[in-house]
């Protein structure tokens, strides 16, 4: 970077293990241009920084011991030091935070202050992987930056719009006035995949599409002409699609059976449900999918299927809501990056609906088009930007501020 002090505005996006961060040049008259992305990943296990300008240009990349990043409070502290060093002098304004949760109070971003900090905390029973690890990067800019705009983006303000139908769940509707409903996640995802064929596919842009988040975490989302309509994940992160560690959908007797007969008090069980569960749970051996693919054992290839199944069933479903489905998006991870699961996938879905996969197409290079010239519905890959959309949101704040 030049030695001329840069304005910037800084994307958070605080995972359960990791830290993304997103640097971007700023004023209030021209568009963002990003700088440099910076990255930590196995917070506590097997912590790993990297970072790069723009350009490709490496600034870190380091293995660090779990002595020195225990937790998210010395991961931030770690990073910020990196950025000092590596980076000339910059000046940021604004920093942008994906949060999660924001339940019933908040359907778009917001400038936080003590109030909204509190709000952010008290939905930590709804988000306990994420909620805290927001918290702390929230916590973390006021100490080094106290003078800096703070800005939430939440992960269930763009499911905030779908018909009070989609956000009913089975139980008496006075719990659902008091907030229990299916809210749906990974918002900034889809916000963004749904800005993105705007400019990729206009036409397949504003038809019936379900896009499908397949990461760690993983979703679909069922979306027309780029709004929500519906999802699969609910009033938590742990409904819908088996994830790496995480369940997914589970019939809530099952939970109470668990209570009953294997004793398991409120702590057990969240962990259970939330760690040990998903593609680590049903193999045994790991929740990265890149290593159940290369594993050879019979368990592996059992938590591969069950993803596979229960992910063509719940496309099944978007189409139901959305009365039909005119193209699939693959995105996140497992969704940009592993051929082998996007082609099992539309393997179970082409008896349905007549698609079918370019094999070359879909095992080359993201962003593209991956179905046949034959096939009936369109499907694409496309790579997703979390820290952009914070960075537009905390963009358009900071200039009205």
């Amino acid at each position: 970077m030049p030695n001329s002090e840069r304005t910037v505005i800084i994307g958070v996006n605080a995972g359960s293990s990791s830290i993304k961060l997103s640097l971007y040049s700023a004023d209030k008259q021209t568009p963002l241009e990003l700088l440099a992305h910076a990255q930590l990943d196995g917070i506590g296990t097997h912590p790993h920084l990297a970072g790069h300008l723009a350009d490709g240009t490496s600034l870190a990349d380091e293995t660090l011991s779990e002595q020195e990043v225990p937790d998210h409070d010395h991961a931030y502290e770690r990073i910020r030091h990196m950025l000092d060093e590596q980076l000339d002098a910059f000046r940021p304004v604004a920093v942008g935070h994906r949060i999660v949760h924001g339940g019933r109070f908040f359907d778009a971003p917001v400038i936080i202050d003590e109030q909204v900090r509190e709000r952010i905390a008290s939905l930590t029973p709804m988000a306990p992987l994420h909620q805290p690890h927001h918290l702390s990067g929230i916590d973390a800019v006021s100490r080094f930056a106290p003078d800096v705009l703070q800005v939430a983006c939440f992960d269930s303000a763009f499911h905030q719009a779908r018909p009070e139908i989609a956000q009913l769940t089975g139980l008496p509707y006075r719990y659902f006035e008091e907030g229990i409903r299916r809210y749906g996640f990974h918002g900034l995802s889809y916000e963004y995949i749904a800005q993105r064929l705007r400019e990729i596919d206009a036409k397949l842009a504003q038809g019936r599409v379900i896009v499908a988040h397949l990461g760690n975490g993983a979703s679909l989302c069922a979306m027309e002409n780029g709004r929500s309509r519906d999802t699969t994940m609910s009033f938590t992160a742990l409904d819908g699609l088996p994830m790496g560690t995480r369940c997914g959908a589970l019939d809530p007797g099952a939970v109470l059976y668990l209570q009953g007969q294997h004793e398991l008090d409120e702590e057990a069980l969240q962990h259970l449900l939330y760690h040990e569960s998903g593609l680590l749970g049903l193999s045994g051996i790991d929740s990265d999918m890149q290593v159940l693919l290369e594993s050879d054992d019979p368990a592996a290839q059992r938590a591969i299927d069950f993803f596979v199944y229960r992910t063509a069933q719940e496309m099944g479903r978007m189409a139901v809501t959305l009365g039909g489905v005119d193209g699939i998006v693959f995105t996140a991870g497992i969704g940009e990056h592993a051929a082998p699961i996007r082609e099992a996938i539309i393997e179970r879905l082409a008896p349905l609906w007549s698609v079918r996969l370019d094999e070359t197409a879909n095992r080359g290079e993201v962003p593209r088009l991956i179905s046949s010239d034959d096939s009936a519905i369109t499907v694409r890959v496309v790579p997703t930007d979390e820290e952009a959309m914070l960075a537009e949101h905390t963009w358009q704040l900071w200039r009205s501020h």
